[in-house]
Parts: structure tokens; sequence; C-alpha cells
């Protein structure tokens, strides 16, 4: 539950952020109170399409049994570990002219009196967040949650996002934008990892992949993880206490790629001659 909870607040907080912006953007324009109709539209068109895929994904594995399902939500778990990446890396290199981009987008359709416009893009913003949101939950684990405890995660990760947010605008030199999203790209590479390991592990018991070796090691007297404490670690980090071969080579294999990716993200691009 802890790391679905910690998808709602990322995903929602990063939500907030696209919203808080084109309202503030709004404020000083002539028509705000017209642009905050269609704020509110764009965000319900968002947040629908979102409910909309989960509905689709929800009644997709309702018809599928056995083998079906183990195969679609191994499929959904590597998707979302995938998104988790490609997110991750969209932000490092837009995160920075995300209120730029967003606000000439919106410039220009204010401009051509197009405020359907300003509503569409702010659905496809929402949309995006809400979206992976669902598939990331589904990757974790919502289908077999139970809706009362759904919803509670789904309250508590909105109200810490809403506080998040709110002490993000305050502004602090400790606590700000750039160290939220930096803190928070570290634990979701992490989730990815666990995800994929996760999918990996699925159709390994399918018989799909080979395991190359059954058991590596056994560290099951010093954390367990079907325990408690170790469910979540394994599934925030790809950890397992008795894991085959296969499942740590890929996760090898993926922090090296991840680490080096991240340190080329850093670097200056070179200034054409």
């Amino acid at each position: 539950m802890g790391n679905a909870l910690f998808i709602v607040w990322r995903e929602s907080a990063e939500a907030m952020l696209v919203v808080g912006i084109v309202y503030a953007w709004l404020r000083r324009q002539p028509d705000a109170a017209i642009g905050r109709r269609y704020l509110a539209i764009g965000v319900g068109g968002g947040v629908g399409l979102a409910l909309l895929l989960a509905a689709a994904m929800l009644g997709v594995a309702h018809f599928l049994s056995g083998d079906a399902l183990d195969g679609f939500q191994a499929t959904m778990m590597l998707v979302a570990a995938a998104l988790i990446v490609q997110m991750v890396f969209w932000m490092r290199r837009h995160g920075r002219a995300l209120k730029r981009d967003l606000e000439a987008r919106m410039r220009r359709n204010a401009d051509a009196a197009n405020w359907w416009g300003l509503a569409i893009v702010v659905a496809l913003a929402i949309g995006r967040e809400t979206a992976e949101t669902v598939v990331f939950l589904y990757g974790v684990g919502m289908a077999q949650m139970t809706w009362p405890t759904f919803l509670a995660v789904v309250a508590v990760g909105l109200f810490l996002a809403w506080l998040t947010f709110w002490l993000l605008q305050q502004g602090s030199r400790w606590f700000s934008w750039r160290s939220f999203f930096r803190f928070s790209e570290i634990l979701l590479l992490l989730l990815a990892g666990g995800l994929m390991v996760g999918g990996l592990d699925k159709l390994i018991g399918m018989g799909v992949l080979p395991p190359i070796v059954d058991q590596v090691w056994d560290t099951t007297a010093l954390l367990d993880d079907t325990s408690r404490v170790g469910g979540f670690v394994a599934s925030m980090t790809g950890y397992r206490s008795q894991p085959a071969l296969l499942p740590m080579l890929c996760l090898a294999a993926y922090w090296i790629v991840m680490l080096y990716a991240m340190r080329a993200s850093r670097q200056p691009a070179a200034k054409p001659a």
C-alpha cells in the first residue's frame, strides 16, 4: 500500500503544479473568470480520461483468468516500469521549461480567443499525469486492493499532494520544486526496478522466461520479502530474499543504464561550433 500512496502523492503533486501554473497565469489576464471555467473543464476532462482508462483496464482484467490474467498483469507491470523511467527523464529534460511552455501555449489560445484550446491543453496535461497514475497503480497491485483501502490511499495521497504543493509554493531553499523532483525521481526509479523484477517473476512463474538459476541466495532470516516490511522493500526496490538469477541480472543491468543515463542528463549539451 505504501508504494501506491507514494504514486498518488507524487503524481497528484505534479498535476497540481500544472493547474497552479495555469491558474496563476489566468489571474493576470483580463478574461480570468472565463478562463477559470475552462480550466475547470480541462481538469475534469483530464480526470475523466484517466477514469475511462482505469475502467478499461479493470474490465479487461475481469474477463481474464489463469495464465492470461498473469500475462496481462506482468505486461502492465513492465509497461508501468517503462513509463516511470520515461517520465523521470522527460521531467529532467523539460521540467525547467514546463512553466514557460505551458504559458506560451495558453497565450496563443488566449490571443485567438480559443478557450476550448486552453481546456484541451489542460486536459491533456492533467490526463497524462492521471493516466500514468492509473497504469502505475495497476502495476503495483491496485486490482488486489479492497475499495475502502483504495479510496483511503487516494484520499491520503491527494491530501499529502495538496500539503506538499502548498509548502512548495511558500518558497524555501531547503524544500523547493527542484529538490522535490530530485528526491521523488530516485524513489520512482527504485519503484520502476521493483516493478520490472515483479513482472519478470510472473513471466518466470508462467514458464515464459527461464530463471537461469532458481535461487541465487537466501536472506529470509535477514529480511523475508513476504513480511510486511520486507514486502514493502521488495515492491519498492526489487529485493527478493530467494531470487532467481535472471531478474537479478536484469535489475543490475537496469541500474547500470539508469546511472549512466542520469549522469549523461546532468552534463550540459555541447555548443555548436
